[in-house]
């Protein structure tokens, strides 16, 4: 029989226990790009033979130009979750990806985590984005990829109420840190392989610019795309997220 001081132990134990798994749950939901407890985002469809590349930050005026000359060699239209800040500083860039028939989504005005960032915070920095990148562009803006995929109910409601439909993930390596390309290309083409044997198109992640500094270092990341296009373009075919709703 337990003592008086093992019970409140053990139910001190216990209460500890549930608000580790809850928070562990919470951090699951708002974190994990498949989730879809606080909402249902864009991933990807039942399309095994569909790519889509798409690329978070920029726009990054020292790597965002090779990147659209690499992807152009190759006809490939891809998606662009541009930070408002980035794209204000560099507008005929913006207007440039536009231009050569590519996709751009916000990607919020200076890459907050979402999961805490009060609701009022939340709508500004995603109706500044929209704001900037509208005026720029002359197009309405109707794709939001949260920073660090981090979400929750509040931020759900406040893009649907901007018409803007949050996109997610399905392969992302640590692109923005690695400085191997053949590491960043041997990860996403398991990744990209692996969902295409589950029936699932891939939505990859890789990053032209950086929310820390504006011309960061993203040479890699350029030379993994154009390695993933010369490797996929006669298998996969290339689309942008609008292309799954």
């Amino acid at each position: 029989m337990l003592s008086a001081l093992g019970t409140e132990i053990y139910t001190g134990l216990g209460a500890a226990g549930a608000l580790g798994l809850a928070a562990g749950g919470y951090a699951y939901a708002a974190m994990w790009p498949g989730s879809g407890i606080f909402g249902r985002a864009l991933i990807a469809p039942k399309q095994a033979d569909e790519l889509a590349l798409t690329f978070d930050d920029g726009p990054n005026p020292k790597w965002t130009p090779r990147l659209l000359d690499v992807l152009a060699k190759h006809g490939v239209k891809a998606t662009f979750f541009m930070l408002g800040g980035r794209a204000q500083a560099e507008p005929e860039l913006v207007r440039r990806v536009v231009a050569e028939g590519h996709l751009i989504g916000n990607h919020s005005w200076d890459h907050p985590n979402l999961a805490v960032t009060p609701a009022s915070k939340v709508r500004e920095e995603l109706v500044r984005t929209c704001g900037t990148l509208e005026e720029i562009t002359g197009e309405k803006v109707g794709y939001f990829r949260p920073p660090f995929g981090a979400k929750r109910p509040a931020v759900f409601r406040i893009a649907r109420s901007l018409g803007l439909r949050v996109v997610t993930w399905n392969a992302m390596t640590s692109d923005w840190s690695e400085t191997s390309v053949d590491r960043i290309v041997g990860e996403l083409t398991k990744k990209i392989d692996g969902l295409a044997r589950r029936g699932r198109a891939a939505n990859v992640v890789l990053h032209d610019g950086g929310h820390l500094e504006p011309t960061a270092e993203r040479g890699a990341s350029v030379a993994a795309a154009g390695m993933l296009v010369e490797r996929f373009v006669g298998t996969r075919r290339f689309v942008r997220v609008d292309a799954w709703g």
